[in-house]
């Protein structure tokens, strides 16, 4: 991994860093997260209410619930009484559109929507559009690799460093973007090298895999 990927993973663990906020979790409610990821990449969904007790033997689902929320492992639904995603993954409306394991789902920012083919090891079909220009993207991936991309190899992800708020999902996500070329990526970049990153497609996958597949470890 070259050094620009493992800087771009360090930066992001540093403003949102899940993997030790599920490490700092009971085993029980890690383990909750972890079904919650696998969930959405077979099913589409989340686990529901029932099935979040069935793995919750003596916690409250409600009280699970809010203490992953609270630490931004989830995003609750609309009602405040269920999950609608957890990074990458989310059935919230999104830009970013995915089809896994026959099943869609969205993606939270472009660096997720390429982080789930990886993640699980799978094929995934992206169908998102350029943050600037508003042309349709479109990417077919299997694991970390690209068979399809379109409407060239030249599709770009930019992602600005904000602080995320209480909700990453719903602020820094919406900055991490797909850019259709490279010349539009920089247009969008505007010079400002401290506060964005631009990166390939290939990058930008190793720097989703490297974030997010150790989520799914123990």
């Amino acid at each position: 991994m070259n050094t620009s990927i493992t800087s771009a993973i360090q930066r992001l663990n540093s403003k949102l860093p899940l993997k030790l906020r599920q490490t700092a979790l009971p085993p029980e409610l890690a383990n909750v997260h972890r079904a919650t990821l696998t969930s959405l990449a077979n099913h589409g969904r989340p686990l529901d209410r029932e099935e979040l007790h069935k793995l919750l033997a003596a916690e409250d689902v409600d009280t699970a619930l809010s203490r992953l929320a609270g630490d931004d492992l989830i995003v609750m639904n609309s009602s405040g009484n269920g999950i609608a995603g957890a990074y990458p993954m989310t059935t919230e409306a999104t830009p970013h559109h995915l089809k896994v394991n026959d099943q869609s789902v969205n993606a939270m920012c472009a660096v997720d929507a390429l982080s789930v083919g990886p993640m699980f090891n799978t094929k995934v079909e992206i169908s998102s559009s350029c943050h600037v220009t508003g042309t349709a993207i479109n990417i077919h991936m299997q694991g970390a690799t690209l068979h399809e991309v379109s409407p060239s190899s030249d599709v770009t992800v930019g992602v600005r460093w904000q602080n995320p708020s209480a909700c990453a999902a719903h602020s820094l996500c919406l900055e991490m973007v797909f850019l259709q070329d490279w010349s539009t990526a920089l247009e969008w970049q505007a010079g400002d090298n401290e506060n964005t990153s631009l990166f390939s497609l290939q990058d930008a996958i190793a720097f989703g895999a490297g974030f997010f597949t150790p989520l799914l470890q123990d």
